[in-house]
């Protein structure tokens, strides 16, 4: 039986959504579906029902799901118990992170490793998203919270934290209001550089409604320049909303099709390394038990004259 398909059908039964699954696995949504209906017709039972509230299981499905998160548990603490025998581990847990990831989710980092059961020390580094990738992929790290957009497809991935979008358009002074995409496609957007994660949430955000992207012609260094660049008038900007520092003349909750547009972060490791089992229980504490977060939304200033009224 495909182990692959296991974790499919699994990562669809967490975010009940055959696309957000996908995102979150870091596959096409094509591979995930077909993994998943191959899966189905191996097992002789349907799992899963679609319809335009959403993706439920099946009475079939109900039951044979948490035997499919035994299964890949049980295996999971298998290797992970295995090689911890072979290739004893370290007492410290490497972590990466985007500069997006916020102070409160690293402290929750700390937290989580100190109450393992074996607890373990956090060894940080911070970078964009590619530089990640790359050191987890060469083993210098051990895992990594990053923005979640597609990739690593091999790799475990956990949604641990959300929080929503908003839109900084110098063109519209004085408007709060919420803006849906599509109104806002045609601005020129302030972006940083291709290994950033919120430039490839950009990317990846319009590229998934079929939009095409106007950018500012410069570049800025990172999402604190992304701010003050927009504050000053050079360009539109897309920013999660705890990372609005400055006054704007406009500062909009982005929506897309009347739902806001969040920007997930979420843990990415490799549950074959010794550590597997730890890791697995470190982010299982860091998501609070399978719910991720809303990350509060009034942290940040909106535009100055909001401001200057509260």
């Amino acid at each position: 039986m495909n182990i692959e398909a296991l974790r499919y059908a699994q990562a669809v039964s967490r975010t009940k959504s055959f696309s957000d699954a996908a995102r979150a696995y870091g596959v096409t949504q094509p591979a995930l579906s077909n993994g998943v209906a191959r899966l189905e017709a191996e097992l002789g039972v349907k799992l899963f029902d679609r319809s335009p509230r959403g993706v439920r299981p099946t009475a079939h499905g109900a039951r044979a799901l948490p035997l499919i998160d035994h299964v890949l548990s049980a295996l999971d603490q298998l290797v992970a118990e295995t090689g911890r025998l072979a290739h004893p581990v370290a007492e410290t847990i490497r972590m990466g992170v985007s500069p997006l990831i916020g102070a409160d989710l690293v402290a929750r980092a700390f937290e989580a490793a100190r109450a393992l059961e074996r607890p373990r020390d956090l060894v940080l580094r911070e970078a964009d998203l590619e530089p990640l990738r790359g050191d987890l992929e060469a083993g210098r790290l051990d895992i990594v919270l990053v923005p979640a957009v597609p990739g690593m497809p091999t790799f475990r991935h956990r949604v641990v934290a959300r929080e929503p979008v908003v839109v900084i358009d110098p063109d519209t002074p004085g408007d709060d209001s919420p803006a849906e995409l599509q109104a806002v496609a045609d601005a020129a957007y302030i972006l940083g550089p291709r290994t950033c994660g919120l430039t490839t949430f950009t990317t990846e955000l319009f590229h998934s409604h079929d939009l095409a992207l106007h950018t500012y012609p410069g570049e800025a260094a990172s999402f604190r320049a992304v701010d003050e660049w927009a504050a000053i008038g050079l360009g539109a900007a897309l920013l999660p909303r705890s990372k609005v520092a400055l006054e704007h003349s406009s500062c909009r909750p982005l929506l897309s099709a009347g739902a806001p547009v969040e920007i997930a972060y979420e843990a990415v490791w490799d549950s074959g390394t010794p550590l597997g089992a730890d890791l697995e229980e470190f982010v299982t504490a860091l998501a609070g038990g399978g719910q991720a977060p809303l990350t509060a939304s009034d942290t940040a200033p909106r535009h100055a004259e909001h401001n200057q009224r509260s």
